[in-house]
């Protein structure tokens, strides 16, 4: 017959946590950067390049493989943005960077030691303007492609020694709120179930743009509008058209009184967003 209790107290003090199954919990981050590709010809227009930060694994499982940022939460002493925090500067050595909950991945099999669960973070940087060396075995990688065709995602990622390519196939999952399931395709060098982190992370960066100012994270405190542009266009993966893009931007920024000189071309306005004091 089962014990009743007439306090919680009561039911406390008889409780068994190992009545229960125990998983264990992580914190991943996606930090991908839009920032000038550089370019040895001064008189050349910069040109803006995504690019993604990975760590490359020194231990098995996936030991020599590429993966994000990410690590094991301690469940008596910090919260997942803590854990996400702390992995983010024991990983890569980068701090002070405004992390966004992404999405929580839990599939059965996803982690080849025990039942791992994730929440992965989002972030969104100019890796240029980063004041900290990142760590050895960290590389960022640059999108050189993002194609979508009938359904499926082509990624390459490269960062001059490696090269990453994925295939990622979209099935929508709800017609209502456009929602999709990510199904790996094909992924020859990156571990556990990243691949479809990042493609979440791209496709909600993309929707974040018509609804939040998150790209003025990146930005400078002065910039021309067509720097600022070129990040839209980049994270899109689309050519804007000129007036079309200053109708987006109209409200979120305002003109200086300062001008952007040198480099090989003629003065440009400078503004800066709205939002900063």
């Amino acid at each position: 017959m089962e014990k009743e209790y007439k306090t919680e107290e009561e039911f406390l003090k008889d409780y068994d946590p190992s009545e229960f199954d125990q998983l264990s919990m992580t914190a991943d981050i996606l930090l991908i950067s839009v920032s000038d590709e550089e370019s040895n010809n001064y008189r050349k227009t910069s040109k803006k390049m995504m690019s993604i930060l990975l760590v490359k694994r020194d231990d098995f499982p996936y030991k020599g493989k590429w993966c994000l940022p990410g690590g094991f939460l301690n469940p008596k002493t910090e919260t997942l943005e803590e854990c996400a925090k702390r992995v983010l500067k024991n990983e890569t050595n980068l701090s002070n960077i405004y992390l966004e909950q992404l999405y929580t991945y839990d599939a059965l099999d996803r982690d080849p030691r025990t039942r791992v669960v994730s929440t992965s973070y989002i972030a969104l940087v100019d890796k240029n303007r980063l004041t900290e060396m990142i760590n050895p075995n960290t590389s960022w990688f640059d999108v050189v492609l993002l194609e979508e065709k009938n359904n499926i995602v082509d990624i390459t990622l490269d960062n001059g020694k490696d090269t990453i390519h994925l295939a990622i196939k979209k099935e929508l999952r709800e017609k209502t709120t456009d929602r999709y399931k990510f199904i790996e395709v094909k992924n020859d060098a990156l571990a556990f179930d990243h691949a479809l982190v990042i493609l979440a992370g791209l496709e909600r960066l993309k929707n974040k743009l018509n609804y939040t100012d998150i790209v003025f994270n990146m930005m400078p405190e002065y910039f021309t509008l067509g720097e600022l542009q070129q990040v839209y266009e980049v994270i899109l993966n689309k050519k804007l058209l000129d007036p079309a893009f200053r109708r987006i931007i109209a409200s979120k920024v305002e003109k200086t009184n300062k001008m952007k000189t040198g480099e090989g071309h003629r003065p440009s306005a400078l503004f800066k967003y709205k939002g900063k004091k």
